[in-house]
């Protein structure tokens, strides 16, 4: 089955990421996202018929998209929650599009928001999944960080990656931040050595390397071909999708340095019957900076092994040949969540294609691939967007 052209994005919204919900609830920041999508979308309540909302760390409960439909009074005939964490937002499109083009709904407004604040953050007493539990943490891993130190631990063993080149991804997405003032960081230029001299996390993370935790919400908007006419902006449509999990934490995975990212691009490009050098943008989620150099390999844009290499000579900012994470990523535009962090790639990939990226605009962008990561490398998923 082919969901090229089926359905299109016409309405997008980003809240202003904060250091401290204040008082907010999750669904309180979904609610403000949802109606200014809605809004941008040039559509009303009335035209929403489907409803696709995250998990949130701070308030899910059994049934949360009656109750976010029952908030924002709207009455879907189709209406889900999607969890693949990081990987939520790119799902949420193709499984809109599906539901569309199988004549379950119209409009599909795709909603996800947390209260993160970067004080308790990582206090937060999350429960963990058996194999973790019983085989992993008694033995000394102190869960993301580590998982994820490992990886880019092993990628620098078997490739000779170095932290000077993972610090270059850091400082372009931080560049496209300062180009965009709702960013987290915006105004707050970095270099490598600022990366390098940031506290060691992890070896051989530092904390430049990894997420900044922030509070908000964003939403779109996936409508069928017959509604996309009516759009106030340029249509942006789903072109090609493709998901695949070979694991769930990292002491499973067959690779850590192969991603479950290959597999689902694989099936993205043969969908939308594209190849990397057919892509202007790409949106790669990024928790670490170990996170886009692998997934700029699993994608296509380099071969295996040679991410680092292909970072340190490649200009990944607005400007550059390979724009990436144009927003400044959830390095510094800031990560509103866990399955709410994928939605600003997604939203940032939208805009970019629809010529809103005001000072980060892309000259000429007509194709974006975006692909969403969750927990440890592990739920991937990929779509590809063009107009």
């Amino acid at each position: 089955m082919s969901l090229k052209r089926k359905a299109a994005i016409i309405g997008i919204a980003d809240l202003k990421p904060q250091k401290d919900p204040a008082g907010e609830t999750a669904l309180s920041f979904c609610a403000k996202a949802a109606k200014l999508t809605v809004e941008d979308a040039g559509l009303t309540k009335k035209d929403i018929d489907g409803l696709l909302v995250a998990t949130t760390i701070d308030d899910f409960v059994p049934g949360f998209p009656s109750i976010v439909a029952e908030y924002l009074n709207i009455y879907p005939h189709y209406y889900d929650t999607v969890d693949i964490a990081g990987a939520t937002a790119c799902g949420m499109a193709w499984r809109a599009a599906s539901a569309i083009d199988h004549g379950l709904c119209q409009a599909v407004l795709c909603v996800a928001g947390d209260t993160v604040s970067i004080v308790n953050y990582y206090d937060e007493d999350w429960p963990l999944p058996s194999v973790e539990d019983e085989f992993d943490t008694p033995f000394g891993p102190m869960g993301i960080n580590s998982a994820y130190a490992m990886i880019a631990k092993r990628h620098m063993y078997e490739y000779g990656t170095t932290s000077q080149q993972l610090a270059k991804i850091a400082v372009d997405q931080r560049t496209n931040a300062c180009a965009n003032p709702n960013a987290y960081f915006y105004g707050k230029p970095i270099t490598i050595e600022d990366v390098l001299n940031s506290p060691l996390i992890v070896d051989p993370l530092h904390m430049l390397d990894i997420v900044m935790p922030v509070a908000g919400a964003s939403a779109f908007v996936v409508v069928s071909p017959k509604l996309a006419q009516r759009a106030v902006h340029q249509p942006v449509w789903l072109l090609g999708a493709g998901e695949y999990c070979n694991h769930h934490v990292l002491s499973q995975a067959p690779s850590i340095t192969t991603s479950a990212v290959a597999e689902a691009s694989k099936t993205a490009y043969q969908m939308a019957g594209l190849k990397p050098k057919d892509i202007d943008i790409v949106e790669l989620y990024d928790c670490y900076t170990i996170t886009v150099l692998i997934s700029l390999e699993d994608t296509g844009f380099c071969r295996k092994g040679e991410g680092g290499k292909f970072v340190e000579i490649t200009d990944l900012t607005y400007k550059g040949e390979l724009p990436c994470n144009t927003n400044g990523g959830q390095l510094s535009f800031g990560q509103m969540g866990n399955n709410a962090g994928g939605m600003t790639h997604l939203t940032e990939a939208v805009r970019q294609l629809m010529g809103r990226g005001e000072e980060r605009q892309v000259s000429g962008a007509k194709t974006a691939l975006v692909n969403g990561n969750g927990d440890q490398m592990s739920q991937e998923c990929t779509i590809i967007l063009g107009v």
